[in-house]
């Protein structure tokens, strides 16, 4: 597994929050999600050109390839809309952050397991169910 690799996306996943916390105050959400959206864009169609050019690797692509990723974006971005919103509204990062965190890995292990038939063993689920536990003791603190 690549952990080095996990462990800059991590970093970087936190960051991104952080950074929208510290702006949601300063700028109205749909700016603030659009530009964080155009220097993401800038920074792939970067990647994108040098890989293409410099490494020569060879681009891939299918339409359901195109499809997913079109799904992808649009989730993004409404999450991104969303987190803007919810920090503008007052909520810390230190709660916010692992709610969308945790709620979207909810989310996603169950998709993985119910639709997509990933396997998951006794560790992963008992991982799951704290996940579970920590993100509804979390929402119900905050809500008190």
């Amino acid at each position: 597994m690549p952990y080095v690799l996990l462990a800059i996306a991590a970093v970087m996943f936190g960051l991104y929050n952080v950074f929208i916390k510290l702006s949601a105050d300063h700028i109205q959400a749909v700016l603030g999600a659009v530009i964080l959206q155009f220097v993401a864009a800038f920074l792939g169609l970067g990647l994108l050109l040098y890989f293409k050019y410099a490494d020569s690797v060879v681009l891939n692509v299918t339409p359901r390839g195109v499809s997913l990723a079109v799904l992808a974006g649009v989730a993004i971005g409404i999450v991104e809309i969303l987190t803007f919103v919810i920090y503008a509204r007052g909520v810390d990062v230190a709660v916010g952050n692992p709610l969308i965190v945790g709620g979207s890995l909810i989310v996603t292990t169950g998709i993985g397991w119910l639709f997509l038939r990933e396997v998951l063993n006794p560790w992963q689920v008992a991982a799951v169910l704290s996940i579970v536990t920590g993100v509804l003791v979390l929402a119900w603190q905050a809500g008190r």
